[in-house]
């Protein structure tokens, strides 16, 4: 039998107090984004407008070996442009011009501004509806900002999604006397998705799209007939785009674990009509086979201690994951932005009296893992390293978002990203 999973019966951390730090920071910047974003939107290409860091950033971030031809690439701003002696706007459309002659299959084109293109002010939402004139019906030109100035790296897509928003089209007017439609929003490996058709299919749910799209062609239509499910908790301005299109959001946890994920699918249920008694039956199975698959990574986890710094976004919907269902205790659970009203259910469901911050002063935070000592700390890759030197075992939080962890299917998969590390650790002691 499966260990049943306690039901809260308090408000958890929902009113908790949480420490707002705002001092230094250490992460990655949105273009990071770009490497599942390509992946997942098979018609786009997404040009940065930055330096041969940012390029360089983007091509060990996607390990792309030197013949491959992915659907991304660097327009580098030169010593001549970053001193005005050329005209960026005239050497951006001659790239634009090259790369559709060369890359005929692209029917969307993201130009995707950089620290240094917006420190030379250099505007790109001009250049895009410029271009997007030009080469229109062909091709669709957007711009976004992944630039990490002011951002954690998981927000590219945010903006990136919220770009996209204008560009979908609207539902037809007859719509309005018609059932609700769902839509799941934000990137989802291909195999998750064609997870989720099922279920929801499985279900009785037939109207179901997922943003973004595979193709630039099959964009979703949204208006008042929209409910949508936020499958990542770091679409705060995408989620704010599709409301001011009429689209309704549905509060839900995150479909990571088997907890997560029965309520996610539960919550596009209700919202769409159906009987909850019916949903939950269709849903047991698939929960009782992700719970068995836990349990040996249950036996491991349970009662270690774990300290998320502040880098994903993914930080409480994890921890929720590893306390309730994998026995972790939270020691300080950090995360660079708390959107309290699309993470309301997420916060109802942890412990009472755990740690919470938001935004990050690293030294301080170091200062706190260190007196802690945890046995396993969630971080970025930038802290994994020293603190490893010090005799702390950590988890890279890139990983996380790089790898499948959605859905009932990859909730063992999600648990071993955290049992892998101790095990190292055990074997390297050994």
């Amino acid at each position: 039998m499966n260990p049943v999973i306690p039901i809260q019966t308090d408000r958890g951390c929902q009113e908790a107090p949480v420490l707002r730090e705002r001092g230094q920071r250490e992460v990655f910047c949105g273009l990071t984004g770009i490497i599942w974003l390509h992946r997942k939107m098979q018609d786009a290409f997404f040009l940065v407008v930055g330096s041969r860091t940012c390029a360089h950033l983007i091509q060990s971030a996607a390990g792309v070996m030197i013949f491959a031809e992915p659907r991304f690439a660097t327009a580098i701003l030169d010593e001549r442009d970053l001193a005005g002696l050329a005209d960026a706007q005239d050497e951006l459309d001659r790239v634009v011009q090259r790369l559709l002659e060369r890359r005929p299959d692209i029917r969307m084109l993201f130009l995707v501004g950089s620290c240094p293109s917006e420190v030379i002010k250099l505007d790109l939402s001009r250049a895009a509806a410029r271009l997007s004139q030009r080469h229109a019906p062909r091709v669709r030109v957007l711009n976004y900002s992944g630039s990490g100035i002011e951002t954690t790296f998981t927000q590219g897509e945010d903006a990136c999604l919220a770009a996209l928003v204008p560009s979908l089209p609207a539902q037809p007017p007859e719509a309005a006397g018609h059932a609700p439609e769902l839509l799941v929003v934000g990137a989802l490996a291909d195999v998750v998705e064609d997870q989720f058709r099922r279920q929801f299919d499985a279900m009785g749910l037939q109207r179901v799209d997922f943003f973004p799209a595979r193709s630039s062609t099959t964009l979703p239509a949204i208006g008042p007939q929209t409910r949508f499910l936020l499958a990542q908790p770091f679409l705060g301005d995408t989620a704010r785009a599709l409301e001011a299109r009429g689209a309704r959001h549905v509060p839900a946890p995150f479909p990571l674990g088997a907890e997560g994920s029965a309520a996610w699918l539960q919550a596009g249920a209700a919202a769409m009509g159906l009987d909850r008694d019916r949903t939950a039956e269709v849903i047991e199975p698939w929960r009782q086979r992700a719970g068995r698959a836990l349990e040996t990574h249950r036996l491991r986890l349970a009662g270690q201690r774990v300290f998320f710094f502040p880098d994903s976004q993914l930080e409480i919907p994890l921890a929720r994951f590893l306390s309730r269902e994998l026995g972790m205790q939270l020691v300080e659970v950090g995360t660079p932005y708390l959107h309290r009203s699309h993470l309301a259910e997420e916060l109802a469901l942890l412990p009472s009296g755990t740690a919470l911050s938001e935004g990050q002063d690293v030294e301080r935070q170091l200062d706190r893992c260190r007196a802690a000592r945890p046995d396993l700390v969630v971080c970025g890759l930038g802290l994994a390293n020293p603190l490893e030197a010090e005799g702390l075992t950590t988890k890279w939080s890139i990983e996380l978002v790089f790898t499948p962890i959605h859905g009932f299917d990859q909730a063992a998969d999600l648990a071993a990203l955290f049992t892998r590390p101790l095990l190292r650790r055990q074997r390297l002691a050994a």
